[in-house]
């Protein structure tokens, strides 16, 4: 099999955008029309979700239909019910006896400060991500969940830079695929783990006669915040970023092993952003595991960190510059 390097490498998904380009915003679902084994892991302080307690290894339900990422910060789940409905008009759910019910997780990301805030995700957006979906390799970039995301919030908006939403996949032996599928909104800075230095971030910036951040294109969100003026404008930050992703696999895995691969993949999170898992980001990774393949879970999981990462550099090199900001990938 040939990889193309993203998540609908793994048989049995498939992907779909919708965006609003004007708006700045939108979603993408990730469908697993069979099922998958499902887990996830959520850190920092400022989560929006749907869905995920019942990923929880002792509760009862093994198997999700479908995950979606969106923009709009809270408003953006209603997208999930849009995806519901696809799903059942498809008769794709769990089946309660009387009916069939999608079981459909989600993770949103705030994109309300940048394009037009007063249009989010919501049923019809989620219902044509999924009109849209396919096993081919989904576009990276300013896309779906990706599209109203941006990176380096320190100095606000005005000095940080575009991101996006990004995908890749390894082959790691025995047939075994690792994928991964990111939308990245993170506060912080992204890091190029290769070379230790800033790639995407918060942009130096003036305030009357004072240069804030060190001397070049880039502040240095960590230095900042050992600055007096860094720790008062953490202090006035509120829940406005977060990276929200999933690490797809064909791997079989049990929920308790699709969780612990969740919580393996954060890593990939914390080797390219900085700060990472801040009271301020929501970052939330799902794990969908399609079980076609023995696998060691803590291998996966090892895995699960490298595609998280090579998604999150990825989604960064592909978004064009947008809403005044710029992006490293061609205009």
């Amino acid at each position: 099999m040939k990889l193309k390097h993203a998540v609908t490498d793994i048989p049995g998904i498939r992907v779909g955008h919708a965006q609003n380009e004007d708006a700045l915003t939108g979603c993408t679902v990730i469908i697993a029309g069979k099922g998958a084994v499902a887990g996830v892991d959520q850190r920092g302080g400022a989560p929006g979700t749907r869905e995920t307690d019942l990923l929880d290894p002792v509760n009862m339900v093994e198997k999700v239909h479908a995950i979606l990422l969106a923009g709009g910060s809270a408003f953006g789940l209603d997208a999930a019910t849009g995806v519901m409905r696809w799903l059942e008009e498809r008769g794709i759910g769990f089946n309660t006896g009387t009916a069939r019910v999608p079981i459909v997780s989600a993770a949103i990301l705030y994109d309300l400060a940048i394009g037009r805030a007063e249009i989010r995700p919501d049923l019809e957006m989620g219902y044509q991500a999924c009109q849209n979906a396919s096993v081919k390799a989904p576009a990276d970039g300013n896309v779906g969940a990706g599209t109203g995301a941006t990176v380096g919030k320190i100095f606000g908006m005005q000095q940080a830079m575009k991101s996006g939403i990004g995908s890749a996949s390894l082959e790691i032996g025995g047939g075994i695929i690792v994928a991964a599928m990111v939308a990245v909104n993170a506060f912080g800075d992204v890091i190029d783990p290769q070379t230790g230095q800033i790639i995407a971030g918060a942009r130096t910036a003036r305030v009357g006669p004072f240069r804030l951040g060190l001397a070049g294109v880039f502040a240095d969100t960590l230095a900042v915040l050992r600055t007096p003026v860094g720790r008062g404008v953490m202090r006035l930050m509120s829940g406005r970023s977060t990276v929200i992703g999933v690490v797809a696999t064909n791997a079989k895995l049990t929920k308790s092993g699709a969780t612990k691969v969740a919580q393996m993949a954060q890593d990939g999170i914390a080797r390219t952003i900085r700060p990472a898992h801040s009271m301020v980001d929501g970052d939330t990774i799902f794990t969908l595991a399609t079980g076609q393949k023995q696998a060691d879970v803590s291998i996966v999981g090892a895995y699960a960190a490298e595609v998280v990462t090579d998604a999150i550099l990825r989604a960064v090199r592909m978004a064009k510059p947008a809403g005044g900001l710029p992006g490293l990938g061609a205009s």
